[in-house]
């Protein structure tokens, strides 16, 4: 009994891990050229290769060609040249127009994404869970960060995934301090505005070696350094001193020194990987990363997202109450006006006048008048019949 009960346990264990091993989602997003799609490909063969295939949704409507499979294709619901046409758009506004009408089906796409993420069956042992969802957005960034669409789509994928931001940069032409800090900038845009853990990664680093960057990024006197001579070389279109050595231009140079002090507690949130899409180098430490900040995820970012989900849905309580509350005071006047005059065909027949009265009386008034009605029975000389009603003589006093 003691060797059957053992291996059942460790089943049992290993089920309970894979249940609570949640996907991650990991959202690529970069400017255009800077290889994400390339990166996207090589990921996924990577992937692939550890017999650990992704779930792949591409969120490009204008791209012609892929160079990988994608499971949700936003081109199969959304026809990007005829969106184009119909609304009299140009290439911006047509990616931004379909993005739209496809976040329109998001619950459908997150239906999709719980039933393929799901544990295996325990009768279907052949069926492997989805550990990874990769996402691949537009070329154009600023349409899929700064839109109502993006914000949704991203929004509703933490919702129920760990979600990193993976953004990828142009190595080579982040050598210089000026790109540098214009990259760090809009990375910094983007992970104030998606609140997600991001991962920074340079691209084409057998074209470049990006070591560069993360001294500048760690070291804040190698930065200052590389300023400097930046602006002996005149990087920023300064004069020729005397000497042959630029005089550089003041205003970008302090505007990259003040930057670069506002970026350190930025860089301190940030991994940083260099990898090159071409020949697959840095992948694994980029899957290390990802592990990292999924972690992250579920520790800083979950409960932040969750207290911003109560607080929507508090506020759209408050906000039906009132609208209750103001509903109910309006039938509560329309009651003393007309809505007590509308009857139905089938309701009982309308009380007449005398029992009307009587059914409008506050109960106090009713007890002290029947004393009165009773009193008034018995004295001499009453001038009502006694056969009167209660009613009637109501009517007599005034009432």
């Amino acid at each position: 009994m003691a060797s059957t009960s053992a291996p059942a346990a460790s089943a049992s264990a290993g089920e309970a891990g894979q249940a609570s091993q949640q996907p991650v989602a990991i959202v690529c997003v970069g400017m255009a050229g800077s290889g994400k799609t390339t990166f996207m490909q090589q990921i996924n063969a990577h992937l692939h290769g550890k017999k650990e295939p992704p779930y792949v949704i591409n969120l490009d409507p204008a791209v012609l060609h892929a160079p990988f499979e994608s499971n949700i294709d936003i081109r199969d619901s959304v026809n990007y040249k005829e969106v184009m046409k119909q609304y009299n758009l140009g290439p911006n506004g047509g990616i931004l127009t379909s993005l739209n009408l496809f976040a329109t089906k998001i619950d459908q796409v997150l239906n999709l994404l719980e039933k393929r993420t799901a544990p295996p069956e325990p009768n279907d042992p052949t069926k492997k869970p989805i550990n990874t969802i990769l996402v691949d957005t537009p070329g154009q960034i600023e349409v899929f960060v700064w839109s109502a669409s993006g914000t949704i789509l991203l929004e509703s994928l933490a919702s129920s995934f760990p979600t990193v931001i993976a953004y990828i940069i142009d190595t080579p032409r982040t050598s210089s301090t000026s790109t540098f800090m214009s990259n760090m900038l809009y990375a910094c845009s983007i992970l104030y505005k998606t609140k997600l853990p991001m991962i920074l990664v340079f691209n084409k680093a057998d074209v470049k070696d990006p070591s560069f960057a993360k001294e500048w990024m760690t070291d804040y006197d190698a930065f200052q350094a590389a300023l400097q001579e930046d602006e002996n070389n005149n990087a920023f279109g300064g004069q020729e001193g005397s000497d042959g050595m630029g005089t550089g231009s003041g205003y970008m140079g302090s505007l990259l020194n003040s930057m670069s002090l506002v970026l350190e507690e930025f860089y301190a949130h940030l991994n940083v990987v260099g990898v090159s899409s071409l020949y697959g180098t840095g992948i694994d430490e980029f899957f290390e990363a990802v592990k990292e900040k999924a972690e992250e995820f579920k520790r800083d970012y979950q409960p932040e997202l969750e207290r911003r989900r109560e607080l929507r849905e508090e506020n759209k309580k408050k906000a039906r109450e009132k609208e209750l509350e103001k509903m109910m005071k309006g039938m509560n006047m329309a009651a003393g006006t007309t809505v007590g005059d509308i009857k139905d065909d089938e309701e009982e027949e309308p009380l007449s006048p005398d029992e009307d009265d009587d059914e409008d009386m506050d109960e106090d008034d009713r007890e002290g008048l029947q004393a009165r009605y009773e009193a008034a029975m018995q004295a001499e000389g009453n001038t009502v019949p006694s056969d009167a009603s209660f009613a009637k003589y109501l009517h007599t006093q005034g009432r």
